[in-house]
């Protein structure tokens, strides 16, 4: 079968490559199909499995503290807002620290707890994955690349935190908020409204192939 090309679109902003993410993603991450499994262990030694969390809602968030699209959303307060929240609600929210070693943004599990400290965040867990594990199976592309998951597994949700693709913070209340609006109506036993949008911001940072 021949390889498919999908074009990407990027351009220097704010000192970093803003990188757009393809709508299409393989199949494995397909939306309103079972969620792509999988197991991980956070910064604080525990293991989580997307099997054991049948029954709640799940927001998966790919990070990196130096990009500076994720430093927009959590020098504004808006992903700690959206963190609590989901806690408010019963959603567990996985942040995806998938940096691989020597890459921009890889921590360790001690790093990882400080920058949750640092920055006031309120995630039910931080996944360590630098090898990239978790964010290949949901085609992750991007910081921030969000996901969500319902409660009997399928994936409802897949792109962007919200519409604005800059690093600006005064963006983040023009914006229209992708992932809460997602989760509102999820949770109200609504369809979403845009269960897939494009997610924008630094080239995730997998280890060299």
């Amino acid at each position: 079968m021949p390889k498919t090309i999908v074009p990407r679109r990027s351009f220097l902003a704010g000192g970093a490559a803003l990188a757009f993410a393809p709508l299409t993603a393989r199949a494995a991450a397909d939306l309103g199909a079972p969620a792509p499994a999988f197991v991980g262990r956070d910064s604080n030694g525990k293991t989580w499995e997307l099997v054991q969390l049948r029954g709640r809602t799940v927001v998966l968030e790919t990070t990196n503290h130096d990009c500076p699209y994720v430093g927009k959303q959590y020098r504004s307060g808006n992903m700690q807002a959206l963190q609590r929240e989901a806690a408010a609600k019963s959603v567990i929210w996985l942040t995806v620290a998938a940096s691989a070693p020597g890459e921009q943004g890889y921590v360790t599990a001690n790093e990882a707890n400080d920058i949750v400290r640092r920055n006031n965040a309120a995630p039910t867990a931080v996944l360590l994955d630098p090898q990239g594990k978790i964010a290949h199976a949901y085609n992750a592309t991007v910081t921030p690349h969000m996901f969500i998951i319902n409660a009997a597994g399928v994936l409802v949700y897949k792109g962007g935190i919200d519409s604005i693709a800059s690093t600006n913070v005064a963006d983040v209340p023009r914006a229209r908020q992708y992932v809460r609006l997602a989760l509102d109506e999820l949770l109200a036993g609504k369809p979403i409204t845009d269960a897939s949008t494009r997610p924008y911001g630094c080239s995730l940072k997998y280890a060299p192939s």
